[in-house]
């Protein structure tokens, strides 16, 4: 890789990570504004409780998004350390277990949790599972790179390891 081309290279992964903290702060912003504050400003204004079962129902389902967001988030930290010149290696592997984990533990609590929370927060309402074929996706998706996170930090001390040897 040329000089011209890692700098072009790191430029790109700063920029992403600017992309990153937009949509985290954003998104998360927009989620924060609508399921804590738009209760707390009723209960302050009208005197209605802000823990409803239907606020509640509604924070359960968007909780997922916080493990996504978090992935995001790992993402655009990992961008900024490679613009900031760090090594590749140790960040990949960081940074897959991380979105690996947020993704997988996003997609397991949007299948198997949300749903059985729902039902005891609204009385027996709803199933035991929620078919999401998008959050299954994204939890085995999340346990791929979780798992490539390791082979890569394994490979890492392997290289070393070869490195000592010459």
């Amino acid at each position: 890789m040329s000089q011209t081309d890692l700098v072009r290279f790191r430029r790109m992964c700063g920029q992403f990570r600017w992309l990153a903290v937009f949509m985290v702060v954003t998104v998360g912003g927009g989620l924060l504004l609508t399921w804590i504050g738009a209760p707390l400003i009723f209960w302050l204004r009208e005197g209605r409780p802000p823990l409803q079962p239907g606020t509640i129902a509604g924070l359960i389902w968007f909780s997922p998004m916080a493990f996504y967001l978090f992935g995001v988030w790992s993402i655009g930290s990992a961008m900024g350390q490679l613009a900031k010149g760090r090594l590749i290696q140790p960040t990949l592997s960081s940074a897959l277990r991380r979105v690996g984990l947020s993704l997988g533990l996003g997609g397991v609590l949007s299948v198997f949790v949300v749903s059985n929370l729902v039902r005891l927060v609204e009385s027996g309402r709803g199933g035991f599972l929620h078919f999401d074929v998008a959050g299954m996706t994204l939890g085995m998706i999340g346990g791929a790179l979780f798992l490539l996170g390791r082979v890569v930090d394994q490979a890492g001390r392997v290289q070393a390891e070869l490195d000592e040897m010459i």
